[in-house]
């Protein structure tokens, strides 16, 4: 069996992710200990029962030692976590994180940090509405695209490392920079979920039975505005600037729908229709794609 790649690996935030990232560190044997930190002492106790951590601890206390530190705390509170953890890192540490907005992050963090301490950042694509380490999955990144988003100019093998380890893990890992990724996240992840919401928003005005009668496509389609309020709140807001033009976009194509509909127009409706599907498959299909190449790999 080969050397773990990390010796000590401190998760700050013990969440779905950061609570799926121990489980799959530990699972694969890439790294010798795995210490968790979290804001609420629940989470830390509930990890630590299921076997997902090693050891729980303080964040001051978690990173000492540490190799690699996971930040798996909301973004609007990275910036402070990083601040209190910064002069308890050791030189040769890198940090990355799980958060789903880049620019604002790779913005904040770095000076922060001490001298010979280096943060990529990374958005693994994967989740659910659930919350909590009792969610957390070993399995959870098999499959799925990993986002890394370093720094022009920076240290090569520091990103390498930090790649590499997501791909232990089973992701598909990308590179973009931090502005590309939170543009095509915009449209990928945020979008969507905000549409979810609107539409969960409007069944205020729906019959009062219509819940009698929905079925699977309602379903798949309304699950992500099951997602946690406070989180989400904060991911759309940091991501605001990004998401401005696909919304436009999307309330753009909502209008023409809507007037064709006024018009009865069955030929444009169509036509519309048979465009959006076409464009979905394109989407769809370089997808698919990606995933075939990665796993020929």
């Amino acid at each position: 069996m080969s050397a773990p790649a990390f010796d000590k690996l401190a998760i700050i935030g013990l969440g779905l992710l950061g609570g799926s990232v121990a489980a799959a560190a530990r699972a694969r044997g890439l790294v010798r200990e795995v210490v968790g930190a979290a804001r609420r002492p629940a989470p830390l106790a509930r990890a630590l029962a299921a076997g997902i951590v090693d050891s729980i601890a303080t964040p001051s206390e978690a990173v000492v030692g540490a190799d690699l530190v996971v930040l798996g705390t909301p973004v609007g509170t990275m910036a402070r976590v990083v601040a209190d953890i910064a002069p308890r890192l050791s030189p040769g540490c890198l940090v990355t994180d799980v958060g789903s907005v880049k620019a604002s992050v790779i913005e904040m963090l770095p000076g922060l940090l001490p001298e010979g301490v280096e943060f990529v950042g990374s958005h693994p694509m994967a989740g659910s509405h659930l919350r909590g380490p009792e969610h957390a999955r070993a399995d959870l990144f098999v499959g799925a695209t990993c986002v890394v988003t370093p720094r022009e100019g920076q240290n090569a093998a520091a990103i390498e490392r930090i790649e590499a380890f997501w791909r232990a893990l089973g992701a598909r890992v990308k590179r973009r920079t931090p502005s590309d990724h939170d543009e095509e996240v915009a449209w990928v992840s945020h979008l969507p979920h905000l549409v979810a919401f609107a539409f969960a928003d409007a069944l205020h005005h729906a019959p009062t039975r219509v819940g009698e009668l929905a079925g699977g496509g309602f379903r798949d389609f309304t699950r992500i505005a099951q997602s946690d309020a406070e989180l989400w709140g904060e991911i759309l807001l940091l991501n605001g600037k990004a998401l401005s033009g696909p919304l436009n976009h999307f309330s753009a194509s909502l209008a023409r729908l809507a007037r064709v509909l006024e018009e009865g127009d069955s030929e444009s409706l169509e036509r519309l229709l048979q465009s959006a599907r076409e464009r979905l498959s394109e989407v769809a299909s370089g997808a698919a794609d990606e995933g075939r190449a990665d796993r020929e790999k």
